[in-house]
């Protein structure tokens, strides 16, 4: 029987069995060819510290609230990992009509051995761009819907704050939307050097210089636009003290940090910054909708890298056969390691 990851408690990776049915209407059976870790999300769930595992979400009040009496919070783990994919179209439904057998094809499934996908839900992988490239198409559309909340104009200075997937595309997308000049933040040396050959004008590392001063002091006055996607409250507060008066804010990441806090009696309060949550999931809509919904934003993210305008090769650090996914998890969890992303491949 084919197999899944799922986390069965914090850092405790394990596989589950899982029957393949009989393909109904426009069912497609694809066999996995490569799967992609997301650093940030994945490994919060890996670790158990979101607060799902704890809170109950509401959906009708959109909140986490604590439980009403008779209420249950539902298991956490085991729980399911995995983003996005891409394999081999193995079979498909009768009611399938513009793929077949052989082709391949990339969507947003777990790391599982094979996926039934809706033939909506797939995208087929171009002649000439490998499975791995497609497979940052989740990175992808996450760094557009950030460049699309910061709404960074022609001439803009842009600082872009942690250089995971995410970031690093950010910062390419910065570029292709009009940014003058780029500033990139991270403390690890290899990433800050990776985004200087990506285009950023300035590479800063946050442990051995005060970022938000840098950036002031470079650009006379602060960016118009930085971009949160470090997952950490001391990278959102020189994000808020990097930024130009009455500048904006772009949180993209996931922030896993409960440790740290924020200083909203500083910069934040002084410079009337504007603070924008990105979120192209749960439900959120576009904010220029109905022009732009989020299925528009996904296939523009899916182009851009079909198309090679951004650079996503030299981001990946390893590559783990699907068997050892324990071992890719406990990398990512005791540092950022080699590269920017760690893609699971399938035999």
């Amino acid at each position: 029987m084919p197999v899944e990851l799922v986390v069965v408690s914090p850092k405790k990776v394990a596989y589950s069995e899982y029957e393949e049915r009989d393909l109904v209407d426009d069912e497609v059976l694809v066999r996995t060819k490569v799967s992609g870790i997301k650093h940030g999300t994945e490994i919060n769930s890996y670790r158990g510290v979101v607060p799902f595992a704890d809170r109950l979400w509401d959906p009708d009040l959109r909140l986490f609230r604590p439980l009403k009496e008779g209420e249950a919070l539902g298991p956490y783990f085991p729980h399911r990992m995995g983003s996005w994919a891409a394999g081999v179209v193995e079979q498909v439904g009768p009611k399938v009509i513009g793929i077949k057998p052989g082709d391949r094809v990339h969507g947003e499934w777990k790391h599982r051995q094979t996926a039934i996908m809706p033939e909506g839900g797939l995208y087929t992988v171009p002649d000439g761009v490998d499975y791995e490239t497609m497979v940052f198409s989740d990175p992808a559309r996450f760094a557009l819907g950030g460049i699309h909340d910061a709404e960074i104009k022609l001439g803009d200075r842009v600082a872009v704050f942690g250089l995971g997937a995410i970031g690093m595309l950010a910062l390419q997308m910065a570029r292709l939307n009009g940014a003058a000049e780029t500033y990139a933040v991270d403390p690890v040396p290899e990433r800050l050097e990776l985004a200087r050959k990506l285009g950023a004008d300035m590479v800063i590392d946050p442990k051995s210089h005060d970022a938000g001063l840098v950036i002031k002091q470079a650009t006379n006055g602060g960016v118009d636009v930085a971009l949160e996607i470090s997952g950490v409250y001391s990278g959102l507060q020189h994000a808020i003290r990097c930024v130009r008066r009455e500048g904006t804010v772009v949180t993209v990441s996931f922030y896993g940090d409960r440790t740290g806090h924020l200083d909203l009696a500083s910069e934040w309060h002084h410079n009337r910054v504007t603070l924008r949550s990105s979120m192209p999931v749960w439900g959120c809509t576009h904010r220029c909708q109905p022009l732009w919904d989020l299925a528009r934003l996904e296939r523009v993210a899916v182009d851009l890298l079909a198309e090679g305008k951004l650079s996503v090769n030299p981001l990946i650090g390893d590559r783990i056969p699907f068997e050892r996914a324990a071992e890719a998890y406990a990398a990512i969890d005791q540092g950022p390691g080699r590269g920017v992303k760690i893609v699971l491949t399938y035999s």
